[in-house]
């Protein structure tokens, strides 16, 4: 006979837990950390080089405010000094020494301290932050960017229905360059839109970043997948409407190696994975080779020429031969290029600007800090390439267990890699601003917490807890 008793064996029920201020606070930094570097051109067409400038120096000051007091009291982890990302800090070690050699010392202490700004903002993020709150402030950041896009552009071509300059200067009436225009007005006549970003290529990648970054926040079947879902079509249109060919590739090279690792996740033995890999090279072995070969065609169709738009001829030649004088420690840091400054102002010009990066990463980082810089860039990225691939094909496991499920977020940091590492190919943005906080933001997460939602810190507990660590999502 069932009694009534007064001690019941489940807890009474309770409100779940919520974070604190001071979490949502450094949440928060972080999102506008990332608006503010991924969105950096905006923020220059808005307020000018100066406040540009004050910008970026505020972000460095709350940065120090925050990341020094944590550091020092170990909060919420230790901070992994031996999991620093070696080769990125060497570089931007070398790009300090430059100062002594460089043939333009003031571009190169103005670089330097955006870069290392950035490196400190992208530690500070890896270190305080899980791998769920970077995606969820990845995903923050990319719709504040895509939203205000689409506002700016539908602001253009309804209500000022002329295009915008940089500054909300005045445009003349004989009307300007295209390529000066903040927004050129061709949301409603069908022409290639540039956001606020001011770029259509920028756009593009921004758009294919933050594609990516939604599908993973909808497999790990996160709040609001179904606008997660409608912010990846808005994305995906705006991606579009940029018509760039470089994103374009990059989004055919993320969609090959994303179904490389899920055809490598679904492999259960080595000789199984060894077949994946050997299908999958060969057949991209044979898909750049008709790249190659084929390749004027296929920039025609896409709206380029062969030469990557004059890249060859205008820019790459002359970026070559000024790495040619001195070719070991290069010609000092300067990323990007500071058109004002006599050593770069006129030298090239493209539509009447004056260039500020070299359209390749890697020719640009020869130029500056020569065959050193090149190896330490190298090393950086197929590093992050090395650890991020084995991120997101391995199983995850600490113990004799070998079942735990994958979870989806790991695919996130090889993604990016690669779309960096193609953009790299017709573009300097890698190795600048958001592409270098992208590799050091990763390079680091990847070597303190190899491990998804393991533990309070994701790491730490994994030796000590075994099997009462909590389940990877």
């Amino acid at each position: 006979m069932a009694q009534y008793t007064k001690h019941p064996v489940v807890s009474p029920p309770a409100a779940p837990e919520r974070e604190s201020t001071g979490r949502l606070l450094l949440r928060g930094y972080a999102t506008l950390a990332l608006f503010v570097v991924f969105a950096h051109t905006a923020v220059y067409n808005l307020a000018g080089p100066v406040g540009a400038g004050i910008v970026l120096l505020v972000l460095l000051l709350v940065t120090c405010a925050i990341g020094i007091p944590m550091v020092a009291r170990s909060r919420p982890q230790p901070f992994a000094w031996r999991r620093l990302p070696w080769a990125a800090l060497g570089y931007v070690a070398l790009a300090l020494l430059s100062v002594a050699w460089s043939q333009w010392r003031l571009p190169t202490i103005i670089t330097w301290v955006l870069l290392a700004s950035i490196t400190v903002a992208a530690l500070l993020i890896a270190h305080a932050l899980s791998w769920q709150e970077i995606i969820r402030s990845l995903s923050a950041a990319f719709k504040w960017i895509i939203g205000l896009s689409l506002a700016l552009e539908l602001l253009v071509a309804v209500v000022l229905r002329h295009p915008l300059l940089p500054n909300f200067l005045p445009v003349p009436e004989e009307g300007a360059d295209p390529h000066w225009y903040w927004v050129r007005d061709n949301l409603i006549d069908g022409g290639r839109i540039q956001g606020i970003v001011g770029n259509s290529n920028v756009l593009a990648i921004i758009c294919l970043f933050a594609i990516i970054t939604f599908g993973v926040r909808i497999a790990l079947r996160a709040r609001w997948r179904v606008t997660h879902a409608l912010w990846t079509v808005l994305a995906a249109y705006l991606m579009f409407r940029a018509a760039s060919a470089t994103a374009y590739l990059c989004a055919l090279a993320a969609g090959v190696v994303l179904l490389v690792a899920l055809l490598i996740r679904r492999a259960h033995t080595p000789t199984g994975r060894t077949r994946v890999y050997a299908t999958c090279g060969g057949i991209v072995a044979i898909a750049v080779a008709a790249l190659v070969i084929f390749r004027e065609p296929l920039f025609t169709a896409l709206g380029r020429g062969a030469d990557l738009t004059g890249r060859t001829d205008l820019i790459w030649a002359k970026v070559l031969e000024r790495a040619g004088d001195h070719p070991i420690l290069g010609n000092g840091f300067s990323s990007p290029w500071v058109p004002t400054d006599p050593a770069f102002d006129g030298w090239i010009v493209d539509h009447g600007i004056t260039v500020f990066h070299a359209h390749n990463m890697w020719l640009d980082v020869l130029m500056q800090l020569g065959v050193v810089g090149l190896v330490l860039m190298a090393a950086a990225y197929l590093g992050l390439l090395w650890r991020s691939w084995f991120f997101a094909a391995d199983r995850p496991r600490w113990d004799l267990r070998a079942d735990r499920p994958y979870s989806p977020a790991t695919l996130l940091p090889v993604l990016f890699t690669v779309v960096l590492l193609v953009q790299g190919l017709a573009e300097s943005t890698p190795i600048m601003l958001w592409g270098w906080m992208m590799l050091v933001l990763f390079s680091f997460k990847i070597k303190a917490v190899p491990l998804i939602g393991v533990g309070l810190s994701e790491q730490a507990r994994v030796t000590e807890r075994g099997r009462e660590a909590r389940r990877i999502p």
